[in-house]
């Protein structure tokens, strides 16, 4: 199954080329047709799956098919990560997945410059990807604006549960007004993460890739004693 197939514009489907893509993995065959559809998405899928691309690419052909201003602070696609090496892979993938749309790009993470952030944030950007403290940081600060967002996705949603960033969460929520389409990405199954997906999600679809709990085949593990 190609990407062409899933109606996604030949500028997309160049840069997907170009950095390798060919098929689609049976995450992003499973979950690109419901997020294409606009269905709030429970997935378990684990690293090294391909889900970057799964939740990244149908927000990004909704976003340049219905482009907007950008104002001050706005944002039109939220993604949160637990840590700052994952939402700078995740940033990286969509900047190399919208080389040839006009699409803006920006991350946020804890034991970065502020500043530098700050001035990226102040044009508006259309997807945003962050760890959840620094979020909170500038969202204190009135550097960025959630009210009108339109996409949500959580990636790998049991590590920000493991790693007690539920509170941010549930900070983070109350600072969003619309309902967005919300996606919500997790290698492990738990009745936490179970909970969070019933107070986050609106009859979601829901995807199970591998069975629950398990490794990705293209993950090694080694065991030093």
């Amino acid at each position: 199954m190609s990407f062409l197939s899933q109606g996604f514009s030949s500028e997309i489907v160049q840069a997907l080329t170009e950095c390798g893509y060919e098929k689609l993995t049976p995450v992003q065959q499973q979950a690109i047709p419901h997020a294409r559809r606009g269905h709030d998405i429970l997935a378990h899928a684990q690293t090294g799956t391909g889900k970057t691309a799964a939740f990244s690419l149908p927000i990004i052909q909704q976003i340049v098919d219905t482009p907007k201003a950008r104002a001050r602070g706005a944002v039109r696609a939220l993604i949160l990560a637990p840590t700052r090496e994952l939402v700078d892979q995740i940033a990286n993938n969509i900047e190399n997945y919208t080389q040839y749309v006009d699409l803006t790009v920006a991350a946020v993470f804890g034991g970065a410059k502020m500043s530098s952030q700050e001035r990226k944030l102040e044009a508006g950007v259309d997807i945003l990807v962050a760890t959840p403290g620094r979020l909170i940081e500038h969202l204190e600060l009135g550097n960025v604006k959630l009210a009108n967002l339109e996409f949500l996705v959580f990636d790998e949603a049991d590590r920000m549960l493991d790693m007690g960033f539920i509170n941010a969460i549930r900070t983070i929520m109350s600072s969003i007004q619309s309902q967005p389409q919300t996606m919500l990405f997790s290698a492990t199954s738990s009745p936490q993460m179970n909970a969070l997906a019933q107070d986050l999600l609106r009859k979601p679809k829901r995807i199970i890739v591998n069975a629950e709990n398990s490794t990705a085949d293209t993950v090694a593990h080694v065991f030093i004693q």
